[in-house]
């Protein structure tokens, strides 16, 4: 039985390819563009959109270079909405790495950033297909609208899961959507089946979001403390939370709310372990609440909506590849 690690390793040859085109979108004669390209690459990750796009390509029976270019660009914005999101949420530290604008300076970092989203645009225009660019303008779009909207959101405890979902769809499903409908058009689908991967990759990249904000709360105390006192810290207020709002009693939602509207001041001081008693009342109504648990079944629920998407394809090795990834999305450790 395939499982997700196989799905990563079938994929590994492809995935280099897929290296090089990055390291064509990164390349200049300003020498800060490929230094801060091999300093964010070179960070690790699986490359994540780059297989969707892959995986798709391949139930559309498409086999052409093409698939690594569009991935190469996929990654490089997914790259430069990184930079940029460091940027705005004042973060120092990116997988356990200094982040780019701590080394190189904020403005530096931000015009890398503008470079990356003009030379993936400039790359996706020389393939010469209409309907990609068009999937990559618009999830362009959405991820600048939903960064804006997330800011706006800042500290807010009227934040609705509406609003949460609509965030997430924008800032991480949109690109996963792009990557997935993008293997399908290249495939020369159907509309029907090109609208179908869509969906799925829209569906699939959002509970990815959900999960990472989940993992944040059942990760291991010592990490904990950290992760959530940066999400507090930075106002984020992640479907978890807004789920322990609606079910929390008056008394306890006021409590809540004085512990959102500290994270407005960027420069208090974390007096007498304030940080970990905040933490500690937070994750105790988590439990009286069961906030994980109905957050756990939110993201399985669009889980099952994702693999519905694909019942417009014939049963096959790339479809359960596809099956098998939005499962995954569930079971990571982060």
């Amino acid at each position: 039985m395939m499982n997700a690690e196989g799905i990563f390793k079938y994929y590994e040859k492809d995935l280099r390819r897929v290296e090089d085109e990055i390291a064509r979108i990164f390349s200049s004669d300003v020498v800060a563009i490929p230094d801060i390209g091999r300093h964010l690459i070179g960070g690790g990750g699986k490359r994540l959109r780059p297989m969707y796009l892959l995986m798709s390509a391949a139930l559309s029976g498409y086999r052409g270079d093409g698939r690594y270019v569009f991935a190469g660009v996929i990654e490089a914005i997914h790259a430069a909405s990184l930079l940029h999101d460091d940027v705005v949420d004042g973060a120092g530290v990116r997988r356990g790495k200094p982040t780019s604008h701590s080394i190189w300076g904020t403005q530096v970092v931000i015009l890398v950033g503008d470079y990356l989203y003009a030379n993936s645009l400039r790359m996706a225009v020389s393939q010469q297909n209409l309907k990609t660019m068009d999937a990559i303008s618009y999830a362009v779009a959405k991820m600048s609208e939903g960064e804006i909207l997330q800011l706006q959101k800042i500290a807010d405890p009227e934040i609705t899961e509406e609003d949460y979902v609509r965030i997430v769809e924008s800032k991480t499903g949109a690109l996963i959507s792009a990557s997935c409908k993008i293997g399908a058009i290249l495939g020369g689908l159907p509309e029907e089946k090109i609208n179908a991967m869509a969906s799925y990759g829209l569906k699939s990249g959002t509970v990815f979001q959900i999960y990472d904000d989940i993992l944040d709360f059942k990760a291991n105390e010592e990490n904990l403390g950290k992760k959530l006192g940066r999400d507090l810290h930075e106002g984020k207020i992640t479907l978890p939370l807004i789920y322990l709002l609606k079910s929390a009693n008056a008394h306890e939602r006021d409590e809540l709310t004085a512990i959102i509207d500290s994270t407005s001041d960027e420069d208090m001081p974390d007096e007498d372990g304030q940080i970990e008693r905040n933490l500690k009342k937070v994750l105790t109504l988590f439990k009286k609440y069961d906030v994980i648990e109905k957050t756990m079944d939110k993201a399985k629920k669009i889980v099952a909506e994702a693999k519905a998407e694909l019942s417009v394809f014939d049963d096959c090795k790339e479809k359960d590849a596809l099956i098998i990834m939005a499962e995954y999305a569930l079971s990571r450790n982060k």
